[in-house]
């Protein structure tokens, strides 16, 4: 760049730990554009939203955004507006028609096209799945020092086709990085100071090398890196939950006893209007395996309610299941249709009567989180901490079942691997002191 100002990008992202990560490389794309990260958009010269279409009316959200963002351009004609990730990649060029102060528009499979787009030299539209690998076009991850805990993407796209889900057409196919490249990238971020990688894919345990080597294999190569004290993972499919995968839950220490496996519904005949292709037996029988190899493994899932056809005996049956299972946690949600999908214009179950079956699942859940937490005081657990807490002299990290930990510890520095005594629980925490 012949200007030596550094330009400022500001970025917005919604929805899922994916997108915080393309947010992430879109930075590092542009920060080899010349741009610096600025937390407020009246700052920036560059305004990007990365948007996410999983949820109810996610173009409603983001128009709504791009309103507010209408006098910061009006007051400066050149600040860029970038439309990014699955609503850019649904809407296209709908976008500009819609909201003409937006400059371009980028799919999740084509950011690496960003800087191309902003100087010009691509078209102002880019929603294609393009043939060439995105991250072998991405500049090299800049040799800063990183946070304790980073998110690594591994793998992209969905071949499921669950009748509710916008993901295979927003993400497209099944994708997986060659293990080589995942190697690298978490070498890299270990040697700046990283201690615990989430592996990410909308279908993460579907990832496959190119040689046929399982998910289980890719984290038992992880393991290996030193000073890599913790892999995580999510989101995954029960269908893809592989010998070699459970395998690694009871072999490899650096694998967190910790597990998001959605089952979305505990009806048969609801699992299968959703494309599903399991049974809620088959689930079961797989958490029998999962806790037969790893006893201590908190398991959370996802639930969707008022699915269209779905019945008290349908919602009953999910009720059982998440009696049978006991999770640490859970996300429950009303159906929503999205355009595009299968489900999409089937006969809806009334709102009052979702709402009602949504609150009723939800209470359970909650009862089995707080359950789940309390059973975690009196137990010492590793704590990665992170980042100072609410109270001056107080540390929050993360337990390895994933719950926030509050410590009253002033001389303890982001990054450090502790043990600690649960004295407490909080809503959606924990409280204790070092051991």
């Amino acid at each position: 760049m012949t200007d030596q100002t550094p330009k400022k990008l500001f970025i917005k992202t919604y929805g899922c730990q994916m997108n915080v990560y393309d947010s992430q490389r879109m930075a590092e794309a542009m920060g080899a554009e010349g741009y610096v990260q600025t937390d407020r958009a009246e700052d920036a010269d560059m305004v990007l939203l990365n948007t996410c279409h999983i949820r109810e009316k996610a173009a409603e959200k983001l128009y709504s955004d791009l309103g507010r963002l209408r006098p910061l351009k009006g007051a400066r004609p050149d600040l860029k507006i970038g439309v990014a990730g699955c609503v850019a990649q649904a809407e296209g060029e709908e976008i500009i028609r819609r909201a003409p102060l937006v400059d371009l528009v980028v799919g999740p499979q084509s950011y690496h096209n960003l800087p191309a787009m902003v100087r010009g030299e691509a078209p102002a539209v880019n929603t294609e799945f393009p043939p060439e690998d995105k991250f072998d076009h991405l500049p090299q991850r800049r040799a800063t020092r990183r946070a304790p805990a980073a998110f690594l993407t591994v793998q992209e796209g969905c071949d499921k086709f669950c009748a509710f889900c916008v993901v295979p057409y927003t993400r497209g196919a099944e994708v997986s990085r060659p293990m080589a490249r995942i190697m690298a990238e978490a070498r890299d971020l270990v040697a700046r100071g990283v201690r615990e990688i989430t592996l990410l894919g909308q279908n993460v345990n579907g990832w496959h090398g190119e040689g046929g080597e399982g998910f289980g294999a890719l984290i038992r190569q992880l393991a290996g890196i030193e000073g890599l004290d913790r892999i995580r993972y999510t989101t995954s499919h029960p269908n893809d939950m592989g010998d070699d995968l459970i395998e690694a839950h009871r072999d490899i220490p650096q694998l967190m006893p910790y597990l998001h496996l959605p089952v979305q519904s505990g009806s048969d005949r609801i699992l299968k209007a959703m494309n599903r292709k399991h049974t809620a037996e088959q689930y079961l029988r797989l958490i029998d395996r999962i806790r037969a190899a790893r006893p201590d493994i908190m398991l959370t899932s996802d639930f969707i309610v008022g699915f269209p056809g779905e019945s008290d005996q349908d919602h009953a049956a999910t009720l059982r299941l998440v009696e049978q299972v006991g999770f640490g946690t859970a996300f429950s949600f009303k159906y929503s249709p999205r355009p595009g999908t299968p489900a999409f214009g089937r006969e809806m179950v009334a709102d009052e009567i979702a709402d009602a079956r949504l609150q009723e699942l939800q209470a359970l859940l909650d009862r089995q989180q707080k359950a789940a937490q309390e059973s975690m005081v009196g137990r010492t657990l590793g704590v990665l901490f992170e980042k100072p807490g609410r109270m001056p002299g107080q540390m929050v990290g993360k337990s390895d079942y994933l719950h926030s930990v509050f410590v009253h510890a002033p001389e303890v520095a982001p990054g450090e691997l502790l043990q600690v005594r649960i004295k407490a629980s909080a809503p959606n925490s924990l409280e204790g002191e070092l051991v």
